[in-house]
């Protein structure tokens, strides 16, 4: 039998998670507290680290994520013990979190940050692949080389680079919405973008200066730790950089887009033959409507929600994630969000006594500011890890603290096919229902400009490009300056914006 919890007496603050939010939380709290033992809890032998911060505007920051053996975060804070093990249970009653390496842990003061997991179209099939971690995504590298068609199926961000880096393979992508990377952009910057998906790309790839650590050659015993379930942290932003994702045939880009469908249903090699239902070829080019049955036999077929089926290689599910809630639910009684994520107040306080959460696996259930969404981004969980430690540093010592600046208007910059992209409050006008305008302005292959009004305040921007207007467009939303007045001038490229509003 196991033993109880000890009564919660010594107690140190803990982090659950490796990722993102859970590394700069623990950083945090190890910087507030130096004389204390901060534990960090992972699954993964590996932990994303921030490096190259910058602070590029009052909310906008650029960083890398770097993927890091955990000694080296206990090397440059002595006070940081990283525990090498999934969490099993968590007795929140008596402050206890057990291991599965059947080790406890009494906490003073924990912070949940277990992140969130691929949402697969399906368990169990072989042909399906989720990309979230490193693992993930050097399995899809492994698979890739030997493919001639794979099928993308999702809208998001890793759907996005994905579609832009292969080669050499037929990708067809099937999205739900109308137009490419709908969580990101309109239809009219999607336009702009894709546009780029047809052009050959430039064959210089830039090297990149960063060493990166991977999880080859661990200790097979990790291998089955994963495959039991256990997830690693996501992607960085530019992950597959140093991954060649070359397929089998010797050309570039063949990229077709199934719009305003998702999958009904996935057929096994045999299974197909049975229903002897016929699939497609790769559709040549848009001229060419004649429907042709493709003789080629494959591994697996994909019935469309268009009645439309293709056969491909394998498939890969970029649907979004969902928190990684589990292990803590049980025997615990959290409120949690809609969208499935343990609730956080605006001291990143989950309903639970002495319990914080941030990044994926929390739902921000604070009264937002009009110009701040949730969204699970690297700059938001990086935002939440730092914010939460701050929060329970200053609740152990009984101080108040007031809620971080970030908070105040969403920020995110990114890239996509090789552009640079700036996201700003309500940059695809979320919420405001019809009671907005926007004022476009688009230069072919070099800029996307769009700002989001509301009774003549700006509340949203979209940047494509190097456009130089971000920190005038943050401070114009965040101090709601009426611009009215300037109407359709304010996107004229022949005036200076930058000198209006300085």
């Amino acid at each position: 039998m196991e033993a109880p919890c000890s009564p919660p007496t010594a107690g140190k603050f803990v982090v659950v998670g490796g990722g993102i939010a859970g590394v700069t939380c623990a950083e945090q709290l190890a910087i507030n507290f130096p004389s204390e033992d901060i534990l960090l809890i992972t699954a993964s032998p590996v932990i994303k680290a921030v490096t190259n911060f910058k602070q590029v505007s009052k909310v906008l920051e650029e960083f890398d994520v770097e993927e890091q053996p955990s000694t080296m975060l206990e090397n440059r804070f002595p006070n940081i013990k990283v525990i090498e093990s999934g969490v099993k249970q968590l007795k929140s009653k008596e402050h206890c979190v057990l291991t599965e390496d059947g080790n406890q842990h009494i906490y003073k003061k924990l912070c949940l940050c277990a992140g969130a997991k691929p949402k697969l179209i399906c368990e169990g099939n072989p042909y399906v692949l989720g990309i979230r971690d490193t693992d993930s995504a050097q399995e899809f590298q492994k698979q890739l080389t030997k493919a001639k068609r794979i099928m993308i199926i999702g809208n998001g961000g890793i759907a996005l680079e994905l579609v832009y880096e292969i080669e050499g393979c037929e990708v067809i992508w099937v999205i739900k919405d109308k137009a490419i990377g709908n969580t990101f952009f309109d239809a009219g910057a999607a336009e702009f973008l894709t546009s780029k998906l047809i052009d050959e790309k430039p064959e210089a790839k830039i090297a990149q200066k960063r060493t990166r650590y991977t999880t080859e050659g661990r200790k097979k015993e990790t291998q089955a730790r994963a495959s039991a379930g256990n997830v690693g942290s996501a992607l960085g932003p530019d992950w597959h950089e140093g991954l060649d994702l070359k397929g089998a045939k010797e050309f570039s880009h063949k990229i077709h887009i199934e719009t305003m469908c998702e999958v009904k249903k996935i057929y096994l090699q045999e299974e197909f033959r049975i229903s002897e239902k016929k699939s497609l070829t790769f559709p040549r080019d848009h001229h060419d409507q004649s429907v042709t049955t493709d003789k080629e036999i494959w591994p697996v077929y994909v019935e469309l929600t268009n009645e439309k089926i293709y056969g491909c290689d394998f498939i890969v599910s970029a649907t979004g994630v969902t928190p990684n809630t589990e292990p803590f639910l049980c025997g615990n009684n959290f409120d949690v969000g809609e969208d499935g994520g343990l609730k956080v107040d605006d001291h990143m306080h989950t309903s639970l006594p002495d319990i914080y959460a941030a990044g994926d696996i929390c739902t921000a259930a604070w009264h937002p500011s009009p110009v701040w969404q949730q969204m699970r981004l690297w700059t938001q969980a990086r935002q939440m890890g730092w914010y939460a430690a701050k929060c329970m540093a200053a609740a152990s010592v009984g101080e108040s603290i007031d809620m971080d600046f970030s908070f105040e208007l969403f920020a995110h910059v990114t890239k996509f096919f090789n552009y640079k992209v700036v996201l700003l409050g309500k940059y695809n006008a979320q919420g405001l229902g019809s009671n907005h305008e926007l004022l476009l302005r688009c230069t072919k292959g070099q800029e996307y400009i769009k700002a989001v009004l509301q009774n003549g305040r700006m509340m949203g921007a979209v940047l494509i490009g190097e456009t130089d207007l971000e920190e005038t467009f943050e401070n114009l939303i965040l101090n709601q300056m009426n611009l009215s007045a300037y109407g359709e001038d304010l996107l004229d490229p022949n005036i200076d914006i930058e000198d209006y509003f300085d």
